[in-house]
């Protein structure tokens, strides 16, 4: 079998960061699927399931609500390894393309002090698995990284 895309990125090399990990074409649209890198591959510790899941509400709550994306959205989830996650949007695009929205969505996961949206037995499968706290420290940390990114950081390194 051939190695998948993912697969063949150096992660020793990789830094957390903003980075398109693929473009497939669908019929005559273009998937566009991103790396939202949170954590250094095996250097530092990765996020727990808690705080993903949050995350992962948090953030499918924002984008999917977003005035100028919420159309182009077509998943927000977290990558197996727990060092951060996959945004797909439908439409050919870089990462400077989608930084202001994915700062807009890190600040309101850094800000947000309600009760999460989805987080219910009705709602959720697993709804007492959150934290909301640490969701806030990983919304800030990468909305920290975002706001002084630089080229090294929007594409995945050789």
């Amino acid at each position: 079998m051939e190695k998948i895309a993912s697969f063949t990125i150096d992660h020793i090399k990789l830094q957390p960061g903003l980075y398109v990990s693929r473009k497939d074409a669908v019929g005559a649209e273009t998937v566009t699927t991103f790396d939202l890198r949170l954590t250094s591959p095996n250097e530092e510790p990765v996020m727990n399931t808690a705080e993903i899941h949050t995350i992962e509400h948090l953030a499918a709550t924002y984008l999917r609500n977003d005035p100028v994306w919420k159309d182009k959205v077509l998943y927000f989830g977290p990558m197996g390894c727990r060092t951060g996650f996959y945004l797909l949007l439908a439409g050919d695009y870089t990462s400077r393309d989608v930084l202001e929205l994915v700062k807009g969505c890190f600040a309101f996961i850094r800000d947000f002090d309600r009760e999460v949206p989805g987080a219910s037995a009705k709602d959720c499968g697993n709804y007492l698995d959150m934290n909301l706290p640490m969701a806030n420290y990983w919304g800030k940390r990468y909305f920290v990284l975002l706001d002084q990114i630089d080229e090294s950081r929007l594409v995945y390194p050789e």
